[in-house]
């Protein structure tokens, strides 16, 4: 009789990983099956890909377990590039599993026909293993996967010859053309186009074997994910897993987050009352209990013990108390950004940029309009933008800002900060000069962030303090470009909500499909062809 495999899975149980004197992972516990769809989420630095690595074995956790059975590999976000390795190296790579079980089920053919003792059992034991990967069919999954992706099919072509993005093209394909039980995948929506994006949710969605993949890629998440794994801090510290796709981890979040506001805001006003309590009752041992003027001695020291109890009773139940639930991160507070509809901004006649911007462009710009700019790489969209925003000067055509007319723009990257600087002390520097900024209200970075030295910051958080810069100028005319890059997708639904709603006139240049169907109603301005 064949011997009954265990089902194939990964199985993380209260895993802890720490880099410096911070701990990144904190009793993290999961388990990913050949049926999981799952999402890992969170902000920038709270261990998604360092999740994975542990999970892929590829980094041994500091406590804590992980349970393997079956196979698994990983698509990181960067491929390492060693002299010698080719295209070939890592299609025979994703390649061996289907290979070894072809040549295991050989051995076992030939084992069955020698009439071998314990053949039938090998060989049945060997057709299982190649039926799951469907091995046979291996070669020409990886080949279709690299047409999909536009990936280099030249086996013989060195991997330093090739574009990181090619690279990256080259190894996602052999992972989605071979068959894990488990693929873990890292950005993997990066340096894809449209059809390639398209390929990767299909086959993610109908692959046999279990999915855990990081991304900032909402359409992917929202097409793939089934459940949630979001690393983001909770009010006990854990981990927090939610089912029912992207609706319901929103769902979730949203329900946990407010149960945690409203157990820490009852816990201080708790304190704030004892505390309170206390201080009438201190109060009342100096002053308080005192008789009136003229009245007897005696009533005086009649009241005393009683006073004095009810002080000793207050100070023990401030001093009983305990706020056990920690203050809850913050989340995106639009600030006001007044500006009465149809103020004119920004006048933009015939414009172009010799080399950048080729098209001339024309257009009107009001408070609260909006306009969502699009088109492909190297059409000239980020030097529109520019145009705008006045940081640029078009070579033919005029761009007019309207007295009084606040403009920012928060571009692609972000700018070089003064070495050393806190990330307050930048914000306070760049706001030193505007007239009556906007409240400093945003929550984008929290009480530890802005106490950082800014080059050690994640680029998420950087991309945080260049927006809050910007909206506490108090600008009328916001433009963005690409300003979901970088950010988590659960803070890029909050920004796409306040762009929906600002009285602010608003530009969005960006390839993110899911901010793309948000804006669809937006007028469009096309820079293709």
């Amino acid at each position: 009789m064949p011997v009954v495999s265990t089902p194939a899975h990964l199985r993380a149980e209260g895993v802890t990983v720490a880099l410096g004197a911070r701990t990144v992972l904190d009793r993290v516990s999961v388990t990913v099956s050949t049926r999981s769809r799952l999402a890992i989420v969170g902000a920038n630095g709270r261990g998604k890909t360092t999740l994975l690595r542990v999970l892929a074995g590829l980094l041994r956790p500091d406590a804590g377990t992980v349970h393997r059975t079956g196979t698994v590999d990983l698509s990181e976000q960067v491929l390492p590039v060693g002299a010698g390795l080719r295209v070939g190296t890592l299609t025979a790579r994703a390649l061996h599993h289907a290979h070894t079980a072809l040549a295991d089920l050989d051995r076992a053919a030939g084992d069955l026909v020698a009439g071998l003792d314990g053949a039938d059992e090998r060989y049945a034991n060997a057709l299982d293993a190649a039926t799951r990967l469907d091995a046979w069919d291996a070669e020409r999954r990886v080949d279709i996967a690299l047409e999909a992706l536009g990936a280099c099919t030249d086996r013989s072509r060195e991997l330093a010859t090739l574009s990181v993005g090619q690279r990256h093209r080259v190894r996602l394909a052999c992972l989605l053309g071979a068959r894990y039980d488990v693929l873990l995948l890292d950005e993997p929506t990066n340096h894809l186009d449209a059809d390639g994006l398209a390929f990767l949710t299909e086959r993610l969605r109908d692959s046999p074997g279990g999915v855990a993949l990081v991304s900032h890629d909402r359409a992917l998440l929202r097409d793939v994910a089934q459940e949630f794994l979001d690393l983001d801090p909770s009010a006990d510290g854990t981990a927090r897993l939610y089912a029912g796709g992207y609706d319901g981890w929103q769902e979730g979040r949203r329900r946990d987050r407010a149960r945690w506001i409203q157990e820490y805001e009852e816990q201080q006003a708790e304190r704030h009352r004892l505390t309170a309590a206390v201080d009438r009752a201190r109060g009342r041992l100096s002053t308080g209990w005192r008789p009136d003027k003229g009245t007897d001695g005696h009533k005086r020291q009649s009241r005393a013990p009683g006073v004095v109890q009810a002080f000793n009773r207050d100070r023990r139940a401030l001093e009983a108390h305990r706020v056990t639930t920690p203050e809850p991160p913050p989340v995106l507070h639009w600030p006001d950004l007044p500006t009465a509809k149809g103020t004119a901004l920004v006048r933009v006649d015939g414009a172009r940029v010799a080399g950048r911007l080729t098209r001339p462009v024309t257009r009107t710009l009001d408070g609260g309009d909006r306009l969502l700019v699009t088109g492909p790489n190297g059409a000239g969209k980020s030097t529109l933008l520019a145009l705008l925003a006045g940081s640029l000067r078009p070579t033919d055509g005029t761009v007019r800002h309207l007295p009084g007319a606040r403009v920012a723009l928060v571009a692609q990257e972000v700018p070089e900060w003064p070495p050393g600087a806190t990330a307050r002390e930048v914000y306070d520097k760049h706001l030193a000069g505007v007239d009556a900024p906007a409240p400093d209200a945003t929550g984008l970075l929290d009480g530890e962030a802005w106490r950082t030295p800014v080059e050690r910051m994640s680029h998420g958080q950087q991309r945080r303090l260049d927006l809050a810069i910007h909206l506490a100028a108090g600008p009328n005319l916001l433009i963005l470009d690409e300003p979901t890059n970088h950010l988590s997708a659960a803070l890029v639904d909050e920004l796409t909500a306040a762009l929906l709603g600002t009285p602010a006139a608003v530009v969005v240049a960006t390839h993110d499909r899911q901010l793309l169907g948000d804006l669809a109603r937006w007028p469009r301005l096309d820079l293709s062809g």
